[in-house]
């Protein structure tokens, strides 16, 4: 049964597969609303930005995009950016570009940022960005192989060709934190108006508030 109990429910702004599940995992009513932004353009018209603040800039534009077209509700933006020291990665277009940017990872240590934006009304309630230091083992060409033809289209719903929720989580020797997908309930939980939990008091939906948390102002 959802969590969730406003009269609308959130608007994710992403046709991502892993992330509604992380949505629904957490007990949240949502419909799907996908962001049509040009994330290129719209760094360029940032200016310099290192990965983390990318990634940030992209979940705030995606979300602001959205609500735009839907007054009055709650959207929520993600994005993900990868980077192995300068070098920068994006969504593989095909399993060769995959495979590709699997071998400039393996054996390496690269940060993989992920980024939250919650919006109303043009308004942002709460943004985040996680930034995970991840080591992949130093795997040979045929484990490579094996991966992407276990992993499929997966393999090009990510940057750096993987999904650390799926088989993904093979190709790596270790993490220093976790993804993002443990901020989404909190996430949503800061930036929504109190109401939406349905507590008798309008506060939170447990005894006690967890000490990090603090409201946005209205």
């Amino acid at each position: 049964m959802p969590l969730w109990l406003a009269p609308q429910p959130l608007v994710l702004a992403s046709k991502s597969d892993v992330r509604g599940k992380i949505l629904a995992a957490a007990g949240l009513r949502f419909e799907i609303r996908p962001a049509q932004i040009d994330e290129r353009a719209a760094e360029a018209q940032a200016g310099p930005l290192d990965a983390a603040a990318a990634a940030q800039l992209l979940a705030r534009k995606k979300a602001e995009s959205v609500a735009a077209t839907l007054p009055g509700r709650l959207v929520l933006g993600a994005d993900q950016t990868l980077a192995r020291g300068n070098m920068r990665f994006s969504k593989p277009a095909d399993r060769a570009e995959a495979a590709e940017q699997l071998r400039k990872l393996r054996g390496r240590t690269h940060e993989l940022n992920s980024a939250l934006a919650l919006v109303r009304d043009g308004k942002l309630l709460f943004d985040c960005v996680d930034t995970a230091r991840l080591t992949m083992r130093d795997f040979a060409d045929r484990f490579l192989e094996e991966y992407l033809d276990m992993a499929g289209r997966a393999a090009l719903a990510s940057v750096g060709g993987y999904q650390l929720e799926g088989v993904g989580v093979n190709l790596f020797e270790r993490t220093s934190s976790c993804t993002s997908s443990g901020r989404w309930g909190p996430a949503v939980a800061r930036g929504a108006p109190r109401s939406s939990w349905g507590t008798a008091s309008g506060g939170w939906p447990w005894t006690h508030a967890p000490r990090s948390a603090t409201w946005p102002s209205r």
